[in-house]
């Protein structure tokens, strides 16, 4: 048990890590000239790829499935999978990869109040306390003490992000309390990665979003590279090892401690952005970051008793960011 521990809790830190290097590599293709909905496309579209040869060769049945499960497979591919991702990605382009992030990851606060308002039980007072800490972390980040400028358009785009995610905490929960019959964490991972790619690309077509793709060169670590570069590291890194590492992480963990692990991918998208694109946070985000993660481990820690729609992750089911 103990071994099997250590291995799921070092697929969980691995697979945080792959997703908190999604922002800063989407950020260099910005940079070289291409739009947030190009970004999300290449990202999905590169790791829906490498997802359906991995679910081909692990789950041989996978599309099958997903037909059977078409509706959940839509609405997880179009809401916590397109839309968080262009959300963010739209936010980002506005806003620094910390901050952005740290504000996508309020969707608990706003699970907590759904299940409040839609259950008309009341949160425990942990929970209470820790959204309430969460919430003054977040006034730090944006810096509403101060005359620092902070871009509203991005700040509407990352808590876009947040309602998308909350979705998909609900969503979760729903699926993970359903019957055996329910659709394989594999299966709705590729699916929906298939589905919320065709759904960007769509809206990107259409002329519904901007859809610009270039191929300058683009700057990671102070050293310019080609495009593909980002857009590989995308696919594969950010998207495609990202949930497999999570699929099998969470799988031997417990679900609420998993969920506090991924807190992590803030703390390591912080440091990618640093590292790739010499982005950092002042000294007052990051204490109110510091400040926003403490305040959501309280408020997961305090909905221990809650047995309804629980405000993390479902078992074997990773986020997507």
């Amino acid at each position: 048990m103990a071994a099997n521990f250590r291995l799921g809790l070092l697929l969980a830190v691995g697979s945080a890590f792959s997703f908190g290097s999604s922002g800063p590599f989407a950020k260099a293709l910005m940079e070289a000239g291409w739009t947030p909905t190009a970004a999300v496309v290449a990202r999905l579209a590169g790791g829906a790829l490498v997802m359906a040869v991995f679910a081909t060769i692990v789950r041989p049945g996978w599309i099958r499935e997903a037909l059977r499960h078409g509706r959940t497979v839509a609405l997880y591919g179009v809401i916590p999978i397109a839309g968080a991702q262009l959300f963010y990605y739209c936010a980002v382009s506005h806003l620094s990869v910390g901050v952005a992030l740290l504000l996508e990851y309020t969707a608990p606060i706003l699970v907590v109040a759904y299940v409040w308002a839609t259950t008309r039980r009341r949160p425990t007072n942990l929970t209470l306390a820790g959204v309430a800490l969460a919430l003054i972390g977040i006034m730090l980040v944006l810096n509403v003490f101060s005359d620092a400028h902070i871009n509203l358009i991005g700040v509407a785009w990352a808590l876009g992000a947040a309602v998308c995610a909350a979705c998909y905490f609900v969503m979760s929960a729903n699926v993970s309390s359903a019957d055996s019959d329910g659709v394989n964490p594999v299966t709705l991972a590729a699916a929906g990665l298939v589905v919320g790619a065709a759904a960007v690309t769509l809206l990107g077509v259409v002329g519904v979003m901007p859809l610009t793709f270039t191929t300058n060169d683009t700057v990671i670590a102070g050293l310019t590279t080609s495009w593909a570069v980002p857009v590989i590291a995308l696919g594969v890194v950010a998207t495609a090892i990202a949930y497999t590492l999570g699929i099998m992480g969470i799988s031997r963990l417990r679900p609420r401690f998993a969920s506090l692990v991924g807190l992590s991918e803030v703390m390591f998208a912080v440091l990618a952005a640093w590292v790739l694109l010499g982005e950092a946070m002042t000294s007052i985000q990051a204490i109110g970051g510091v400040i926003v993660l403490a305040g959501l481990a309280l408020a997961r820690q305090g909905d221990r008793s809650e047995v309804s729609v629980e405000v993390t992750l479902p078992e074997g089911v990773p986020a997507a960011r």
